[in-house]
């Protein structure tokens, strides 16, 4: 059987969940099947991490952290006429779909890996008629990782019969070792017998973190013994880093290592999220977590089943939802035993991939349509 050959395109530099997404397919997809090409851009940190995979990895210019870029559609475009290939797949990238279409690209696969309120405009008349057009002439199929990231893109004109909903997977994290425990605790300035709680994300204003370090200053005061961590890089590192309640390491390259010593994730989103991967790497441990009900998250965390969801903006009752999972040794050893559940039956990278791998078979076999 002829192999369908896919290029898949990323413009990250840097390893965020989407160039994760990206990384989980090239590990797990069938290779009987599929001649899988990823293009990055100059100097991806994403490129050594795929070339581990086995997977051919091609450098184009001009795209480097951008949707949308003219220069970047003409290089994107010799590589595609260069690969010839059935399907594009693109990661938010505009300019990607736009040079697949201009290179005859038959199959243009579009993931939407955010969720975020859309403006007045893009809601407006005038809005959603360009969203429709555009999504009619540069994707045959869109992809979202939420039921709440298909509503952002029908809210603002996209053809929902267009949209395949699926899920985020990832391969389930190791568990550490309790030496290699001890050796982390130490490292990120755990105390013996000390709680964990985790915030691992984008140090942006949308991401939280102000209400996570209420919720910590809450539990302080409540004399619960737990260090609030919250971990990532972002532009308001520097800004919040001199608070007294919640620690931030900024980004750690071995994030598995500060997941292999949470009691309980937290991510307090209210502006953007899909299917937090964070969350997900804790889920295959057994980590509960305590979430806000915006975006993707109700989608991962089951009330009362594998964590609990809370409103946006509440650290009150934030901070009581921790407060109570860290402390009720009965729920906390349910909620965990879900958590190995639900991620097994939803989230593993064979269910993501094998779901991705029949969007590009049905658009290989039928030409695109």
């Amino acid at each position: 059987m002829q192999k369908i050959k896919v290029v898949n395109v990323i413009s990250d530099t840097n390893i965020g969940g989407a160039g994760k997404c990206v990384l989980t397919f090239a590990k797990n997809y069938d290779r009987e099947k599929f001649d899988l090409t990823v293009l990055v851009p100059e100097g991806s940190k994403l490129k050594p991490e795929l070339e581990k995979t086995g997977v051919k990895c091609v450098e184009a210019k001009a795209i480097a952290d951008e949707s949308m870029s003219i220069k970047g559609i003409f290089a994107q475009r010799k590589v595609f006429k260069e690969l010839a290939p059935d399907v594009v797949h693109t990661h938010a990238t505009l300019s990607a779909r736009i040079a697949a279409r201009l290179a005859g690209v038959k199959g243009i696969v579009y993931t939407r890996h955010s969720v975020f309120e859309p403006s007045d405009f893009m809601k407006s008349i005038v809005g959603k008629i360009i969203n429709k057009i555009t999504a009619a002439l540069f994707s045959t199929r869109i992809i979202a990782v939420a039921e709440a990231a298909k509503k952002n893109l029908t809210d603002v004109g996209v053809n929902p019969k267009k949209i395949d909903v699926i899920l985020n997977g990832i391969e389930p994290l190791k568990p550490l070792t309790d030496e290699e425990k001890r050796i982390q605790r130490q490292r990120f300035g755990v105390e013996d017998g000390q709680k964990t709680a985790v915030l691992a994300a984008r140090i942006e204003y949308v991401k939280g973190h102000d209400d996570f370090i209420k919720a910590a200053e809450i539990l302080k005061s409540r004399g619960i013994n737990v260090k609030c961590i919250a971990a990532g890089n972002g532009s308001r590192l520097e800004e919040l880093q001199n608070n007294e309640t919640v620690y931030f390491p900024g980004f750690i390259a071995d994030a598995y290592n500060l997941i292999g010593i949470t009691d309980v994730s937290v991510n307090a989103s209210f502006g953007t999220e899909a299917t937090s991967i964070a969350l997900l790497e804790g889920m295959s441990l057994g980590i509960p977590a305590v979430v806000t009900d915006y975006g993707g998250n109700p989608g991962v965390i089951q009330d009362g089943e594998n964590g609990y969801l809370v409103p946006v903006h509440s650290p009150e009752l934030l901070a009581g939802k921790l407060e109570k999972v860290l402390t009720d040794e009965k729920l906390y050893k349910k909620m965990s035993e879900n958590s190995i559940r639900i991620f097994g039956e939803k989230f593993t990278a064979e269910n993501v991939t094998r779901q991705i791998e029949n969007v590009y078979i049905s658009l290989a076999g039928n030409g695109g349509k």
